[in-house]
């Protein structure tokens, strides 16, 4: 006969309260998530009000300061898109190399549109006048105009612009929101470059408000669309943070122009728990700002030489060197630097790939973008291959093996030696 006994024992439970559970979630979603979990906030709590930000002439920069360079000395090629971008000429040319025989029509307007490539810069941009290249290739200018309107309507759009107007322009089309007004903007990029934005309006013949609010639309444009085939890329959507440099040095800050301010009001009937909520929200929010401008702070001056000389100069960095650095968790350093993109004067880059191992002696990062730039300077008819690429990368380093160099190039999407001089030939 069995009896019924009872016990009593003790056990731990961790669970969250709403505020920490609300603060682990803003933490971990990127600018543009975090944008539309406050839209939805908003519809259903009458205490959150949400701002879009007032447009600004800091956030262009550094992100859009080459594009207007280029804009302003009226040629691509009179500045060196090289040294603000690392170059992403391999994967650049081949996928321009694809395009090109889905777009053109015939074998000889496919010649023309290969002699075209051979102009291209890392940025996307065509870096030589038409007249000359026509001359080249072989054909009228009227030819080449043609073959030009034909390349242009490859993805992304804005490869083969002649000049930031003409990128901008392209995209414009795309998204249907070219008209006169834009089309007077893109006159004056000056003028929007200097954040002159009533004068602007005025030659425009349009409202101070109407030309901000073109203005967040051209935010969302590419200036470079073809950096965005290197390990350095141009984002489409706006960046975290800022990374800028005066007199002083490096100075790092909250991109504004990603997040919409928010503002807690307790006008109207009041709702205490969506009051609290609200409240908590804002709290999340200013968390997350400072937090994160935090990490980034040390992760870049860690980092420091990346913003001068590209990848190439990475340093092996873990989590844990952050955390304990900053006093976090190394949960918390993982949670905040997933996603975030940090604008630099060498383009937009991921803040997590600045956390690497290390390989011979060696971040891997670094040794990638090594990989990288030798692959893009080899000799095209004699590619190299990953044996001889370890042995040049082990020269003044620890051994390389050759798997982690195949590995790395496929993690480059760069295709092995005899692919590679099979693509030269074609």
């Amino acid at each position: 006969m069995s009896r019924q006994v009872q016990r009593l024992s003790l056990t731990q439970k961790l669970q969250l309260n709403m505020p920490l559970a609300t603060s682990i979630r803003v933490l971990h979603l990127d600018a543009s998530g975090l944008t539309r979990y406050l839209e939805e906030e908003a519809k259903t709590n009458p205490h959150i009000t949400l701002t879009p930000p007032a447009p600004e002439t800091t956030p262009w920069l550094p992100r859009w300061t080459a594009a207007f360079a280029a804009q302003n000395a009226g040629a691509p090629h009179d500045i060196d898109m090289g040294a603000q971008l690392q170059t992403a000429a391999l994967g650049l040319i081949a996928h321009v190399t694809q395009q090109i025989s889905q777009v053109t029509r015939t074998p000889r307007e496919r010649e023309i549109g290969l002699c075209f490539m051979q102009a291209l810069e890392p940025s996307g941009w065509l870096g030589r006048p038409l007249g000359p290249l026509a001359q080249e290739a072989g054909c009228n200018l009227e030819e080449a105009r043609q073959v030009l309107h034909r390349l242009q309507g490859m993805e992304p759009t804005g490869l083969f612009a002649r000049s930031l107007a003409e990128c901008l322009t392209l995209q414009a089309k795309e998204a249907e929101v070219y008209d006169d007004v834009m089309a007077c903007i893109f006159d004056n990029l000056d003028l929007l470059a200097e954040g002159r934005f009533s004068a602007l309006a005025r030659i425009c013949a349009v409202e101070q408000e109407e030309i901000t609010q073109r203005l967040r639309i051209i935010r969302g444009f590419d200036p470079k669309p073809g950096a965005q085939f290197g390990m350095v890329s141009t984002l489409v959507r706006e960046p975290d943070l800022l990374v800028t440099r005066d007199r002083t040095g490096w100075r790092i800050s909250i991109n504004r122009a990603a997040l919409p301010d928010v503002t807690v009001t307790t006008r109207g009937p009041s709702d205490p728990v969506a009051l609290t909520k609200a409240r908590e929200l804002l709290r999340a929010v200013n968390s997350r700002s400072q937090t994160l401008l935090l990490i980034g702070q040390e992760v870049l001056t860690r980092q420091e030489a990346v913003l001068t000389y590209g990848l190439e100069a990475l340093k092996p960095m873990a989590l844990q060197d952050v955390a304990e650095a900053l006093g976090l968790h190394i949960s918390t350093v993982s949670r905040a630097v997933a996603g975030v993109s940090v604008d630099t004067p060498r383009g937009t880059i991921w803040l997590r790939p600045l956390f690497t191992e290390a390989v011979g002696g060696e971040a891997a990062g670094a040794v990638r973008a090594h990989l990288q730039r030798m692959i893009q300077q080899e000799d095209t008819r004699a590619p190299l291959s990953d044996q001889a690429l370890a042995d040049r990368l082990s020269e003044n380093n620890a051994p390389i093996a050759r798997r982690t160099i195949a590995k790395y190039r496929a993690m480059l999407n760069i295709p092995p030696a005899h692919r590679r001089k099979r693509i030269t030939l074609t």
